[in-house]
């Protein structure tokens, strides 16, 4: 019934809390030194980093390049995994690198560590539960499959809301799949949709242990406070850990904050005094005899020029570092500074609009159009959400418009024939600067839901490198040249009309979608 759908207004939303003040550092390597005061920064060589343009060129890069050659660890976090022919293949790939590592000498030294939703991966009879019971089944010492269950859907609430609307509660929304020592970060998932026609965006660091092992840990840590599926795809918690939804919830989310901030506080240890070292070695050693010796062993690593700082927002567990940076770097934009935004679902958060509005830099945001939306065409009231998100465009291009904003503030619209979009994140140009230095990249939508509760992860990759600059530069162009300006005539095309009920529902529900 229609009273079910405002069922997940009983969960009572979090108070938005503000970025803690910090200006950026004008001097030093770089000037965005301020963030390794709050996550580990890794130091790694532009050449490690590539950035992918297409769902095939990802799809390829999962099959192919990674799995099949994995030899000691598969990492795999994600919304879900889809059902279809593809996403067997993917399975499959899988279930050949764990034969190959029972076929190698000595013990078995594969594991794979798949963490997914608990509510959207038991969606339906055949699901990702039922895709990936097969390899526990086969390797159950080697797979692990943890279903991560908010903690805020519990009790009535958990048992009125029926089946995906469940899923507006709080999701596990990280995506990140790492292979050895190689990391691919993104927003897309793990379906087939993603792997074919939905645009998204995609970067593989190549050759970073350090990168790797800290996703490793974060997915552990995750996976620790999560439903272990079994073989015979029933779950349970592990031995004397809190139940996310049966449990006494204050302590379950103090034992995931304490997890979670373990590893990024580790991390961020490990890394100053790797940095410390360095530093010292380099003040009072013989840098160039070391580096000779270094090369002629065949060690030596090239100086960096890159640097990877890993953001996580995790709202329920009271963790806010992706949103403190986000709102840092929106805050300290200069003038002349220009900011490419682009969100496949257009639903900011109060902050971030006020941040846009009342700031110095450009910003020109790439959103979907109704066609391109991923709920278009959806069956039911899912059906309705393109047209909610129009509505929420449209109000926020009124207000630029009474700000006289319009030059300064730009809108734009993804549109392709045939396609869906998802791609998220930003690309900051320095004033006066063609190239990017820096861009944010990973699952976070820069809504509501990403800020307050689901579990995110983004990275921000900064670099001096006028290569990769340019790769970063490129992937913007090529998404914002399938593009049109939104102006007030948008709105008046017959595709723009909202119904009524939708503009008197979306105020109500924006928070969950």
């Amino acid at each position: 019934s229609s009273w079910l759908l405002l069922a997940p207004l009983l969960t009572s939303p979090a108070p938005v809390v503000t970025a803690a003040p910090c200006a950026l550092c004008p001097e030093g390597a770089h000037r965005f030194q301020w963030i390794r005061n709050l996550v580990p920064e890794f130091g790694i060589s532009s050449s490690r980093v590539k950035v992918l343009s297409s769902p095939a060129e990802f799809y390829e890069l999962l099959k192919a390049s990674c799995i099949k050659t994995a030899k000691q660890r598969v990492v795999m976090a994600s919304l879900y995994l889809g059902t279809g022919l593809l996403e067997q293949e993917l399975v499959d790939c899988l279930e050949e690198a764990l034969e190959k590592s029972l076929r190698a000498e000595g013990p078995s030294a594969l594991r794979v560590s798949i963490l997914l939703d608990f509510t959207r991966g038991s969606r339906g009879r055949r699901n990702s539960r039922t895709m990936l019971t097969p390899l526990l089944q086969r390797f159950p010492r080697q797979v692990r499959v943890s279903l991560f269950h908010t903690p805020n859907l519990r009790g009535l609430l958990r048992l009125l809301i029926p089946e995906r609307f469940n899923e507006t509660i709080g999701l596990q929304h990280i995506k990140v799949y790492l292979f050895d020592d190689n990391v691919i970060l993104s927003g897309a998932n793990l379906s087939d949709l993603y792997f074919t026609n939905r645009q998204d965006r995609y970067v593989l660091l190549q050759d970073s242990p350090e990168i790797a092992d800290f996703f490793t840990e974060l997915v552990d840590a995750i996976g620790d406070v999560s439903l272990q599926l079994q073989q015979d795809d029933t779950v349970h918690m592990m031995e004397g850990m809190v139940h996310p939804y049966r449990g006494d919830k204050t302590a379950y989310c103090e034992i995931a904050n304490q997890k979670v901030m373990g590893v990024i506080n580790s991390a961020r240890t490990r890394q100053q005094l790797l940095h410390a070292k360095t530093f010292h070695s380099s003040q009072e050693g013989s840098p160039v005899f070391s580096q000779q010796e270094a090369r002629a062993s065949g060690d030596q690593k090239p100086e960096p020029d890159t640097w990877i700082y890993p953001l996580i927002q995790m709202k329920p567990f009271g963790i806010q570092i992706d949103e403190m940076v986000t709102e840092t770097l929106l805050t300290e934009a200069e003038r002349g500074a220009r900011i490419y935004l682009t969100t496949g679902y257009f639903n900011l958060t109060q902050a971030y609009m006020d941040l846009i509005l009342g700031t110095r830099a450009q910003y020109r945001i790439l959103l979907a159009s109704p066609e391109v939306n991923g709920f278009f065409g959806a069956k039911g009231v899912a059906g309705a959400i393109p047209a909610a998100y129009v509505y929420i465009e449209h109000q926020f291009y009124s207000e630029v418009c009474c700000l006289h904003q319009q030059e300064r503030v730009q809108l734009q619209e993804y549109s392709r024939p045939g396609w869906t979009f998802h791609a998220k994140g930003l690309w900051l140009y320095l004033a006066g600067s063609s190239l990017p230095c820096l861009t944010l990249i990973g699952s976070p939508n820069f809504g509501y839901r990403s800020v307050h509760r689901d579990l995110e992860a983004q990275v921000a990759i900064v670099t001096e490198n006028k290569a990769l600059q340019q790769q970063l530069h490129q992937e913007q162009e090529q998404l914002y040249l399938c593009s049109g300006i939104v102006s007030s005539s948008t709105f008046e095309q017959p595709n723009r009309h909202v119904k009524l009920w939708v503009k008197l529902v979306t105020p109500l529900i924006k928070n969950f979608f």
